[in-house]
């Protein structure tokens, strides 16, 4: 089910880093190079894949950036907010 407002704003304290932007909640993360930013986007494709929800993600070099949104429901639900918290504990942000 789709989250108000309020809601993913409560939702986002818990989350540091992750803005609300039109229907999803995104976070862009900046890592040391390459080779460990194609890592993180391999922890989170296996994860996303057990969870059956998937991110959008864009890499260039070494920033990664998310955008979360559950396309069945045209907006941000419980399924993007669960996959945003296993995403930072990947950094132990």
């Amino acid at each position: 089910m789709k989250l108000k407002k309020q809601e993913i704003d409560g939702c986002l304290l818990k989350l540091p880093g992750w803005r609300h932007v039109n229907e999803s909640i995104t976070k862009d993360y900046k890592l040391k190079d390459f080779q460990e930013a194609m890592g993180f986007v391999v922890k989170i494709a296996l994860a996303a894949e057990k969870m059956e929800h998937h991110p959008d993600m864009t890499i260039e070099y070494n920033k990664v950036k998310i955008i979360l949104t559950t396309h069945s429901e045209e907006g941000v639900t419980e399924k993007d907010v669960n996959l945003a918290e296993k995403i930072d504990s990947f950094l132990g942000a």
